[in-house]
């Protein structure tokens, strides 16, 4: 009998994420709840950190994680783009778990005690002044490890386990908020009814491209793009419908109509982990089935794919000029940016680093800028209209100044880290001849920057109101997401040529 052959070293990453998982669950039961919260952070803090230090011992291996006598099973690959994607993913979410532990904005966090009492019931009137739950960790945790299982799929099997081991805890996390639950819990619904679906979509996509290949590799269902002998219709209805399921995670038109409820209605933590590193995530994945599983097939999906990417581009901004609430101004720029990493995927090869560096860049700002939005408030809300932040430039001055870095980065303005991830991605597309892509992406970013620089406007130039947002002082942890938000909006902005060439190094998916 042949022996399966396991690489555990290359495993160890999502094996320390899934254990420290695990572990957080027996804290729940067994630890005093007055302890809990340290725990679970320390706890969840080590994890990521040691699985990080994997990452980076992982460095340079292109290879399957399981083998039989030599030959790779294809489950889960460890390769270029995988290892960054997860090393990405990893290090994002230590900066959203800092700001998952945030108890001085809100007392008791922004996190309900017991998420099965009833909405605005007596009860949970009375509750509101007790510290959140900690049941968030570990439920982040599980949802880390399938990000990262999700990057390093090989086949479609394993990557759709993936996709719901990361998208049911965010169901849950979505409708935990402490305030406003009935509009969490819509956000949760929503985002729960809607990812059904896009799975649904994926498991028939999935037996259509079977059908095709006889296959669910993506290797070999690259090969079959161009031997096979069953009818080609499988394979567009098949493409049609993955590309439904991998498209509703990142946001893209037409699928994105959950995307503005959902990040509003979340509690601002998680909606700043879902912008970070649930964007990585679903883009490292279309990024492996287009560039592996399809690219032999590419004159199949071009075009719609170019379709969805440019409805993408201009329907996000044209959109995020019209919003007054800025947790939506960032949902529709979240959109914005979905449609620029589609160029990306679209451009296939050698886009292949720029886009990873893009993700890089987009998370750790985004991180902060959610993070900024949970510390400015009335009273025990946060004040999302943009009219409450007229004048903080006058009253806060620091935090204007952090707001006006994160916009302009936003925005793609030189000297920051989104100017040098949209030059760099939009000289990989011309690379790749999609000369029309990056004219529309530069259109779509001059439309997009108007609601950017119109924040900064409200800052500096306009009086603050009698009844001005106050600012809360964050504990450390969130004022550890701010600072490593803005350190690498700068950083990258100023001096990128380090990630560029790690990600130029490691651009390159295993079989192509």
């Amino acid at each position: 009998m042949n022996e399966v052959q396991i690489d555990w070293g290359g495993l160890a990453p999502m094996i320390i994420v899934f254990t420290a998982a695990f572990a957080g669950l027996l804290v729940e039961a067994s630890v005093p709840k007055a302890v809990r919260l340290p725990v679970q952070v320390a706890l969840a803090v080590v994890a990521l950190g040691a699985a990080f230090v994997a990452v980076v011992l992982n460095a340079g291996k292109s290879a399957a994680a399981f083998t039989i006598e030599g030959a790779g099973i294809g489950s889960v690959i460890l390769d270029g783009p995988g290892l960054f994607l997860q090393g990405t993913i990893v290090l994002l979410a230590v900066v959203a778990i800092l700001l998952l532990a945030e108890r001085r904005t809100t007392r008791g966090g922004d996190f309900v005690a017991e998420a099965a009492v009833v909405a605005d019931s007596a009860a949970d009137i009375e509750q509101r002044s007790e510290p959140g739950a900690t049941e968030i960790f570990p439920l982040t945790l599980f949802a880390v490890v399938g990000m990262m299982m999700f990057v390093t799929a090989g086949d479609l099997l394993t990557m759709f386990v993936a996709l719901e081991m990361f998208s049911l805890p965010l169901y849950l996390l979505c409708g935990l908020a402490k305030r406003r639950r009935l509009i969490s819990q819509e956000a949760a619904l929503k985002y729960f009814l809607l990812g059904a679906f896009a799975s649904a979509f994926y498991v028939y996509g999935m037996a259509m491209l079977y059908g095709f290949a006889g296959t669910v590799n993506l290797a070999e269902l690259g090969q079959a793009g161009v031997s096979s002998g069953q009818p080609r219709m499988f394979l567009y209805i098949g493409v049609a419908m993955i590309a439904v399921a991998l498209l509703f995670k990142a946001a893209a038109v037409p699928f994105h109509m959950w995307t503005p409820d959902v990040y509003t209605g979340a509690p601002t933590p998680v909606t700043a982990l879902m912008a970070a590193c649930v964007k990585v995530a679903a883009f490292g994945g279309l990024l492996r089935v287009f560039n592996v599983g399809l690219a032999s097939s590419a004159w199949d999906w071009h075009l719609i794919l170019t379709i969805i990417a440019v409805a993408t581009m201009i329907g996000g901004a044209i959109f995020a000029v019209t919003q007054r609430n800025i947790k939506r101004l960032l949902a529709y720029s979240s959109i914005a940016n979905a449609g620029y990493l589609l160029i990306g995927v679209i451009a296939l090869g050698d886009a292949v680093g720029q886009t990873m560096f893009y993700l890089a860049a987009y998370g750790f700002t985004v991180l902060a800028a959610f993070a900024v939005v949970s510390l400015v408030r009335d009273g025990d809300e946060e004040a999302t209209h943009l009219s409450r932040w007229a004048g903080l430039g006058k009253n806060s001055p620091g935090t204007a100044v952090v707001v006006t870095v994160l916009m302009l980065a936003l925005a793609g303005l030189p000297f920051t880290s989104g100017f040098a991830a949209k030059f760099n991605l939009f000289t990989a597309a011309l690379q790749a001849d999609e000369l029309g892509l990056v004219i529309v992406g530069v259109i779509s970013s001059a439309i997009l920057a108007f609601p950017y620089l119109r924040v900064v406007v409200l800052l500096w130039l306009n009086e603050p109101a009698p009844d001005a947002p106050t600012v809360n002082l964050p504990s450390p942890m969130a004022g550890t997401v701010v600072a490593a938000g803005v350190a690498a909006t700068i950083i990258l902005g100023v001096a990128p040529g380090f990630l560029l060439d790690i990600v130029e190094q490691a651009g390159t998916f295993l079989g192509t």
